[in-house]
């Protein structure tokens, strides 16, 4: 198998940290440059609520790698250099060096390559409203801003804080700042809160929660303008409503990093990377990962958008692999994720009631309620209700998706339910599936096998 003598890695989060694991295991002799723009190496957004909240104590503990990391393997790492463009034909990026002290070195330097592999992430989209540039508006990604969050937490001057989008991050931040004292608002133009992530079995409970925790939920509304006073924001005017707010958090979305791409790699009009099963550009010997990217779905065959870490990480290690002269193919994904909400728990995966038109999938769908545990173990015990939602084909069974709530830690199940869907299982498959049974740890059937045998016995009616 030929080899790659150098290689070239962009970007330090998930996708470009997976992507030189694999090679500094697999071609440990050949030569590696690990470009990060920003100060700090493989900082991981998805820990910021957790050290928002003071259970992760350092800032820098939320990472993958230290910049130090396999310098004896061949291994250089750049921070705060930037590569600004790419000559495909030619083999070479350009990079700036913004640290650099003196002009010269700051205008930057060409570096040839064997293979490049890009992981160029996505921005937080900004609203384009009236009075985007007040002070005290914010966004939840990068380690920057979590500082600039962490100390908001604690300004005793933040009382009021509305968040615009009701999504994973938006949620994560509402969570963050009741749990700081403030009062909460969260703003969002779909009718439901995570409409794009859960039914609306599970968000109106969730609605209920956030309800007594004191979030006021403005679903279905616009935001028109921010209004300040001092230079700072005081209040968010929507279609319906204004808000006063001490501190906005912009939640509603990312875009991709990739206008530095243009002519360069084909995209779509997102601003997506093309790419094929191998993680190939339309470029030769240039490798794209990431939230940048679309994947292979597996519930449909098809390509789509979805930005989790657990995609970037899986494509890194395939983008690496066919840099390095291997031939793998990306295993096709259903989008698993999860999140806690306050004592909720919930995951899912594939698709869902509220998705299914998107995906242009004809599906029917079992809605179950049973006990975490037998029902002579009480509640004070570590019993709950589980709620729990199967989607499949109806003209075969075939598993197409599902998703799982309780106060207990329920979530873990739905990674049966991705392989399911990964290996083309049918409700007939799960409805008497092996799962085990103790007292302590669950109930005599699990809620998938109740969930399953319910779709078998529709279909065969």
């Amino acid at each position: 198998m030929g080899r790659a003598k150098k290689i070239i890695v962009v970007g330090s989060s998930h996708g470009g940290y997976e992507a030189v694991q694999q090679v500094l295991q697999d071609a440990p002799d050949a030569e590696i440059q690990w470009y990060e723009k920003g100060q700090f190496l493989s900082f991981l957004s998805y820990g910021m609520q957790r050290y928002l909240e003071g259970t992760v104590k350092e800032i820098d503990s939320a990472r993958y790698a230290a910049e130090a990391s396999g310098r004896d393997k061949n291994l250089r790492v750049f921070l705060q250099q930037e590569i600004t463009a790419v000559d495909a034909a030619a083999h070479t990026v350009h990079v700036i060096d913004h640290a650099a002290p003196d002009g010269a070195a700051r205008g930057g330097r060409e570096e040839s390559y064997d293979k490049l592999i890009i992981s160029p992430g996505a921005d937080p989209i900004r609203l384009p409203v009236e009075g985007g540039g007040l002070a005290n508006i914010h966004v939840m990604r990068g380690r920057d801003w979590a500082i600039k969050l962490k100390e908001a937490t604690i300004d005793p001057d933040i009382g009021n804080v509305v968040i615009i989008g009701a999504g994973y991050i938006g949620i994560e931040a509402a969570e963050v700042f009741v749990k700081a004292g403030k009062h909460v608002t969260i703003i969002d133009l779909q009718p439901r809160m995570l409409a794009m992530y859960l039914d609306a079995e599970f968000t109106d409970i969730l609605t209920g929660t956030l309800a007594q925790h004191g979030v006021v939920l403005a679903t279905g509304q616009r935001v028109l303008r921010y209004e300040g006073v001092d230079g700072k924001v005081a209040r968010v005017v929507t279609d319906r409503c204004a808000y006063p707010a001490d501190l906005v958090i912009e939640a509603a979305g990312v875009r991709a990093n990739t206008d530095w791409l243009d002519g360069v790699v084909e995209r779509d009009k997102r601003g997506l990377i093309a790419v094929d099963d191998h993680q190939a550009t339309s470029a030769t010997d240039i490798y794209a990962v990431g939230d940048a990217t679309t994947v292979r779905f597996a519930p449909t065959g098809g390509r789509v958008h979805l930005a989790l870490a657990t995609n970037a990480r899986r494509q890194g290690r395939i983008a690496a692999k066919n840099a390095l002269g291997e031939d793998v193919s990306f295993t096709p994904v259903s989008g698993s994720s999860g999140l806690p909400v306050f004592d909720y728990k919930f995951a899912s995966t594939g698709i869902k009631e509220c998705t299914a038109s998107e995906y242009g999938v004809s599906a029917k769908f079992v809605f179950v309620e049973d006990l975490y545990r037998p029902s002579f173990v009480q509640a004070d015990a570590g019993n709950a209700p589980v709620y729990f939602k199967l989607a499949y084909a109806p003209e075969n069974g075939r598993v197409l998706g599902a998703q799982i709530m309780s106060i207990q830690n329920t979530t873990a199940n739905i990674n049966a339910i991705a392989l399911a869907i990964q290996l083309h299982a049918t409700v007939q498959d799960l409805a008497y599936a092996d799962f085990f049974f103790q007292p302590g740890l669950n109930s005599p059937w699990n809620i998938i096998n109740v969930a399953a045998q319910q779709a078998a016995r529709e279909i065969g009616e």
